[in-house]
């Protein structure tokens, strides 16, 4: 008969949480627990734990289950009714007729998949049981597919490793993995090292259908597919392993560093890379195997309709000395062309130049403050720069704009009064600077105790 259960039946009374074996030709001693006998050949019963949702409170894997007696254990279990379910769910239930002996109630299972409602006393617990002889598992063969894509590889399988699928005390299809196991090599990127290195790579895959479809590889590399985890239970795994793969996809990772300078006179611009130049940038890239055409392009127009300079190679320092916006980008490629890269494009700007020269300094007066005299630039590429006294002896020669003097000529402090200085300069936007002027020296010390 067909017991009036409702659609929302709620059997399952704890979750369990790990996968476990229980012995097969034992029946269970545990009370609310499933025991089973006959199974042939003696394959130990698979037990997997299933969501909570389900209302399940586990789902059972035989090996074969056509004549093989499931029983219960219970205090009493003349009392105990057994109800059978389909894919329909438990609210199409029907009671099936049971065998009491002491306290085990038992029923002997027939050779289709099947969900089963057991009632003791006021408790019910479900479960569904598969008979695995329905989805056997066979792996013959594994071959390359002719066409690939860059980010996924298709890989051709042969054998039987089909879903298996059992339904919740509502009759919700849910699908129960077979934890197959592809396992093939690949390569990462380390970040300390900067460079891919190998890496091992295992994929759990629920079933297998004709063509199986995984993360392509970034390295050559054969794959092997094993399993079933049932089979594995069993000690009756199997394997099988594809010829050697030649992999298309391309992986590059792209790093930019600024050379950093400290210089106090220096005026800043507030850019995430450039600022006043010239500016040094070390670009590197790190690429996968199969990255056969690389280069660095450089280019002003955003879209690099027009580049400006390549470079082949991984690591590039660049020196950036014109006024303006330098887009930067690492684009790379395998050997047939069918996969490539374009990289993060760093923008590189830098600002137009300025010049200012100070009048006075007090070298001596204060050590540390206004004891040195230097312009104050910007952008400045080229500088030359003469320091004269009155009588035009040269006291000091300065070839970069970050150098000053410190009022000394040969080792010593020179006397306070006014300096000469002549400055020819060239901007990385392109504007020449012929300056000169006056260098005042005041609060002149010298050996600690004279003031002039």
């Amino acid at each position: 008969m067909t017991i009036p259960f409702p659609q929302n039946i709620r059997c399952r009374s704890n979750a369990r949480i790990t996968v476990v074996m229980i012995l097969a030709a034992i029946a269970a001693t545990a009370k609310g627990a499933l025991g089973f006998e006959g199974v042939p050949g003696g394959h130990m019963p698979v037990e997997v734990s299933v969501p909570a949702s389900t209302g399940l409170e586990a789902v059972y894997v035989l090996w074969q289950t056509d004549g093989v007696r499931a029983s219960f254990t219970a205090s009493d279990a003349s009392a105990v009714k057994w109800y059978r379910f389909s894919n329909l769910g438990g609210g199409f239930a029907e009671e099936i007729n049971a065998v009491s002996q002491g306290n085990t109630s038992s029923v002997y299972l027939t050779a289709d998949d099947a969900g089963f409602i057991i009632e003791s006393g006021n408790r019910r617990q479900c479960y569904w049981i598969v008979n695995y002889a329905l989805h056997g598992c066979s792996l013959s063969s594994l071959d390359i597919a002719p066409d690939q894509e860059c980010d996924r590889t298709a890989l051709l399988f042969g054998g039987q490793a089909g879903k298996i699928t059992y339904f919740t005390i509502n009759g919700a299809a849910q699908t129960l993995s077979r934890d197959l196991n592809l396992e093939y090599n690949s390569l990462t990127y380390d970040e300390e090292r900067h460079q891919y290195v190998p890496v091992p790579v295992s994929v759990t895959l629920e079933s297998a259908e004709d063509v199986i479809r995984t993360e392509a590889p970034l390295c050559d590399t054969d794959f092997t597919l094993s399993g079933d985890r049932f089979l594995e239970a069993w000690g009756m795994e199997q394997h099988v392993t594809s010829p050697s793969f030649p992999t298309p996809a391309i992986a590059v990772t792209t790093t930019a560093t600024q050379t950093e300078r400290s210089n106090d006179n220096e005026q800043r611009e507030e850019t995430a890379m450039g600022g006043s130049g010239p500016v040094e940038v070390t670009f590197s890239a790190a690429v996968t195997d199969a990255v056969i055409f690389k280069e660095w392009q450089f280019a002003r127009d955003q879209t690099f309709d027009i580049i400006d300079l390549r470079i082949q190679e991984n690591d590039v320092v660049h020196e950036f000395d014109e006024q303006g916006t330098t887009y930067v980008r690492f684009v790379a490629g395998n050997a047939s062309g069918s996969c490539d890269f374009y990289g993060e494009t760093y923008t590189v700007f830098i600002g137009e130049s300025r010049l200012d020269c100070p009048n006075a300094f007090s070298p001596g007066a204060s050590e540390g403050t206004n004891d040195e005299w230097k312009v104050s630039y910007k952008s400045i590429v080229e500088f030359d720069c003469h320091i004269f006294n009155r009588w035009g002896l040269e006291m000091a020669h300065l070839t970069d704009p970050s150098q000053g003097w410190d009022g000394r000529y040969n080792g010593k402090l020179v006397p306070a009064g006014v300096y000469y200085y002549v400055i020819k300069a060239r901007g990385t936007d392109g504007k020449n600077y012929k300056k000169s002027g006056d260098i005042n020296i005041v609060r002149y010390k010298e050996s600690g105790t004279r003031r002039n």
